[in-house]
């Protein structure tokens, strides 16, 4: 278990990478409930990451999870890479401690519950990114329970 959840309450930032976008969710070891906060778009490294460091700067996170996007039969492809890599970036840039979870599925999940809850087509392709990223950092805080 990630020291960061042992003990007390400690808050939570999970990334759903993307080429385009990256969705941002936030969550609370102590209740282990987490939440779609919001995305951040663009393609250039730069920009993104300012706008992550301004989102770790507001909620203050000990611990960071990226989602990892494998192929349904379990294997890597190019952007299982590139979110590692983006872990490792995250890690070396804010100084936090980042753990990646399996995140087949999440956006296929994330789709079908915004269109349970009858959000409209444009609403639901502005919310899946942070609402994947809810589904990992859930994902995350039900397998760390205490």
């Amino acid at each position: 278990m990630p020291e960061a959840l042992v003990g007390a309450s400690s808050t939570l930032l999970a990334f759903d990478f993307g080429l385009r976008r990256i969705g941002v969710a936030v969550g609370e070891s102590m209740t282990g409930l987490a939440h779609p906060l919001t995305e951040v778009s663009g393609e250039e490294s730069e920009p993104r990451f300012a706008a992550i460091g301004r989102i770790i700067a507001e909620w203050k996170p000990q611990q960071l999870v990226v989602g990892l996007p494998l192929a349904a039969d379990g294997t890597e492809h190019d952007l299982t890479r590139r979110a590692q890599r983006f872990a490792r970036q995250l890690e070396g840039r804010f100084g936090l401690p980042v753990s990646l979870v399996d995140e087949r599925y999440t956006s296929v999940e994330a789709e079908s519950s915004l269109r349970e809850s009858g959000a409209r087509k444009a609403l639901r392709e502005k919310r899946i990114d942070s609402a994947a990223a809810q589904l990992i950092l859930q994902q995350y805080l039900n397998d760390h329970a205490a």
